[in-house]
């Protein structure tokens, strides 16, 4: 099925276009640390011929222990992805979490994302359409990929159709997510590009206690499955060294892996 098309700093997601990625560091954990990851990944791209977004948060609102790293914050956050954008010419995403963030973060990034636990938030979603950026939604891990088409008529009430959905997963009980591949086809039928997301489909939120975990080993084969079931884009979080990383480093695909697996991706993607 063709989704429209959604075209941002030169990256076009959805209709015929080749498979697209979004790739990044969780969260910001330093100005040089993220630079380096950006230099890494726009010259993988490049080499592969497959078109990048960069992404790292400013801020994680939503860690489970009070004394988990957060981000470098709003402003400091935002000039650091500003840097990355300037200096690399490709288009940058990062989290937003409340209204007042929306009005900031949409004049820096080119793709505003809402994170999972925020989706029904209508005054939160509605100002997201408003602020005229394409919008990325995270699919809660509560909800049916059906219940996107709710999300999306919110969006599309402010004029704003540069709609992304992500697939993150489903709550298996406790601390356990499973990624469900019929939701990749449910959901392009609102007929909006639709992205994977293999970081946090293997995460266990909160299943260490006083931090979330995973297992990074299955991120490179649910990537692969939905490849094969067809998805207009892919969400990678990468780190050098993902057991030193500062959020969600268990799930994450070590970036010193990535260029043989976007070799295998975009070799199936481009099976029709």
């Amino acid at each position: 099925m063709t989704t429209r098309t959604v075209s941002v700093g030169g990256v076009e997601f959805g209709g015929e276009n080749p498979l697209a990625l979004i790739a990044g560091p969780c969260v910001i954990e330093s100005r040089e640390g993220c630079m380096a990851i950006a230099d890494e990944l726009v010259t993988l791209a490049k080499r592969q011929n497959i078109p990048l977004v960069f992404k790292a948060s400013y801020d994680k609102a939503n860690r489970t222990s009070i004394h988990s790293y957060r981000g470098p914050g709003l402003e400091k956050g935002l000039e650091i992805l500003a840097e990355i954008k300037a200096k690399y010419g490709v288009p940058v995403l990062t989290d937003v979490h409340s209204v007042e963030e929306i009005n900031i973060a949409s004049k820096v990034v080119d793709i505003i994302q809402l994170p999972a636990f925020l989706i029904r938030q209508t005054d939160f979603v509605v100002a997201a359409g408003e602020s005229g950026a394409v919008v990325n939604v995270k699919k809660a891990q509560f909800a049916a990929p059906w219940d996107m088409a709710n999300v999306v008529k919110k969006i599309e009430s402010t004029g704003n159709k540069n709609i992304m959905l992500t697939e993150r997963g489903a709550s298996f009980g406790y601390n356990t997510l499973v990624a469900d591949m019929r939701s990749l086809i449910i959901m392009r039928e609102l007929g909006y590009p639709v992205i994977f997301d293999a970081t946090h489909s293997v995460q266990s939120p909160g299943g260490q206690g006083d931090t979330s975990g995973g297992d990074g080993r299955f991120a490179p084969y649910l990537a692969k499955a939905a490849a094969a079931v067809g998805v207009d884009g892919m969400f990678i979080e990468t780190h050098p060294e993902p057991a030193k990383a500062l959020s969600d480093g268990p799930n994450m695909i070590p970036i010193n892996e990535l260029s043989n697996l976007l070799k295998k991706l975009k070799a199936i993607n481009e099976v029709k």
